[in-house]
């Protein structure tokens, strides 16, 4: 084993040359399309409009939630382009901490795989619960059966499960149909309160700056930055992209853009249907029920029924999005020893990180089966997965991602300074930097107030329980890599590097290509 990091990267094309290839992801599976519907589809739009942007509104009193989205937006956009960059000289499956490994040093790359496996999986989980809850709720509407909210929770885990072992492009399909079913919905929803607006007309006043004050403002930008989560995963895919150094920076681009208007224009349009005057009370005594009420006033009951049911179909459509991320950190982490070496080896017939799909279908099952016997708000109480294991994991993983993109803009700038190039790349690392800041901000801010975020009472564990899971898992993937550094620096040395690191160690293993 070199002791040096090379720098040189091998496209996924070239890893099939070498035995055990079940170690390298399928390329040329995703084009621009379908790499961007899998990102788009962990945004799962019509769970932001119906039930982020209702509790951001009437919880937080934050009117201005539609500029917030646009300003999150330019913020995303400046760390993009450093993100992007990067995606261009490292092809990796565990994106973030690969990128934050070759910045800012193995140890730290440790501590980033940890975060990200936590963050993700979190963020996975937590759907499950509101996802029950909706489902429970059809059942005993529609067909007057009571249901445990569960068990469609467990069912969702077996099908994301099955759906994690299939080829990457079946999935892409079924998540891009989901997905534009839920926009083109969204969409007739805000055409319809833009043609029939509330008492005060089309008014623009959720754009005024001065509708950003309020204490809730730290704790709507982690909701509202939890929302565009999704645009960074394109480099997640890169290994089983066709030409990722160009597609992965062209989906991330268009992910946020599209990010930022769709839900600026239905956060603003749910303000023209209710009157800007009148949101923070109307949502606050709606919650996410606003949507429905204002569509059924609007569109009646047939297509209100049809959001309830699409409602679902998108949620599951961000859980299989989520899944698929898990899956392949694991799978990275496995091909480079930071996982036991099953989880860096993929499905013989689809190419799918089967270990790491059978990891976080576990993960998810103990987790969901523990709120369900647990829970501990009032027998029946059928928002008990909402309140706890929607609000407590979301949160939990948002806080996780925003850390990973403040370090990921900071690691760029050391990437590109450690290789003598920060010169030419000035202005991208300049966008990183401010990015960077104000990511930590955000991060801070979050921390600061998270006992409002997952409605705990003042002094509850909760506040610093919840977020102190992102901080252990930082605390502890720091140890773990100085013990590698240690024990084991030929495995230190290679975090990180991904498939340029299996070039290596089969170097003198290698058969003739077909």
């Amino acid at each position: 084993m070199p002791t040096g990091r090379p720098t040189t990267l091998q496209e996924p094309s070239e890893i099939r040359t070498y035995k055990g290839q079940d170690r390298a992801l399928r390329a040329d599976r995703l084009g621009t399309a379908g790499l961007l519907l899998s990102v788009l589809a962990a945004s799962a739009p019509l769970m932001v409009v119906a039930g982020v942007m209702p509790t951001t509104f009437g919880l937080m009193g934050v009117v201005g939630q539609p500029l917030l989205f646009v300003i999150l937006g330019l913020v995303l956009a400046l760390f993009s382009v450093g993100y992007a960059e990067m995606s261009r000289h490292v092809h990796n499956a565990g994106a973030f901490y690969a990128y934050i490994a070759r910045g800012l040093g193995p140890t730290a790359g440790a501590a980033a795989s940890l975060v990200a496996l936590v963050a993700y999986s979190a963020m996975q989980v937590g759907v499950y619960g509101i996802l029950g809850f909706e489902i429970s709720g059809l059942f005993a509407t529609y067909l007057h059966i009571e249901l445990a909210w569960w068990i469609p929770a467990l069912l969702a885990v077996a099908v994301t499960g099955a759906l994690g072992w299939l080829k990457i492009d079946l999935n892409a399909k079924v998540l891009g149909v989901l997905l534009l079913i839920e926009c083109a919905l969204v969409v007739v929803f805000d055409a319809a309160a833009l043609t029939e607006p509330g008492p005060e007309g089309l008014s623009l006043h959720a754009f005024n700056p001065e509708t950003l004050s309020g204490a809730g403002l730290g704790t709507a930008l982690c909701f509202c930055i939890a929302a565009f989560v999704g645009f960074e995963q394109s480099p997640v895919y890169a290994e089983e992209t066709s030409r990722p150094h160009i597609v992965v920076s062209r989906v991330m681009f268009l992910a946020v853009g599209f990010v930022a208007l769709f839900f600026a224009f239905s956060a603003w349009a749910l303000t023209v249907a209710t009157g800007p005057g009148e949101v923070v009370r109307t949502a606050g005594e709606a919650g996410p029920g606003l949507l429905f009420q204002l569509t059924e006033a609007r569109l009646g009951t047939a297509f209100t029924d049809v959001l309830h049911v699409l409602f679902v179909t998108g949620m599951f459509a961000a859980m299989l999005s989520f899944h698929n991320v898990v899956a392949r950190y694991a799978f990275a982490m496995g091909r480079e020893g930071l996982l036991p070496a099953a989880f860096g080896r993929t499905n013989a017939g689809t190419g799918a990180p089967a270990t790491g799909s059978l990891l976080q279908t576990g993960v998810a099952t103990l987790v969901v089966l523990a709120f369900a016997v647990t829970d501990d708000l009032p027998a029946g109480d059928p928002t008990a997965p909402v309140l706890h294991l929607f609000t407590w994991m979301g949160s939990v993983g948002a806080l996780g991602v925003t850390l990973l993109m403040a370090a990921a803009s900071f690691a760029v700038i050391a990437f590109f300074v450690r290789r003598g190039t920060a010169g030419a790349q000035v202005w991208r690392l300049a966008a990183a930097g401010a990015a960077g800041l104000a990511l930590l901000a955000i991060a801070i801010y979050t921390v600061k107030d998270f006992g409002v975020l997952v409605g705990a009472e003042k002094g509850s564990a909760l506040s610093w329980v919840l977020p102190g899971v992102i901080g252990a898992a930082v605390v502890v993937g720091l140890l773990y890599g100085v013990l590698l550094r240690r024990s084991r620096p030929e495995v230190h040395a290679r975090i990180g590097l991904g498939n340029e690191a299996f070039r290596l160690d089969q170097a003198a293993d290698v058969t003739p290509a077909d």
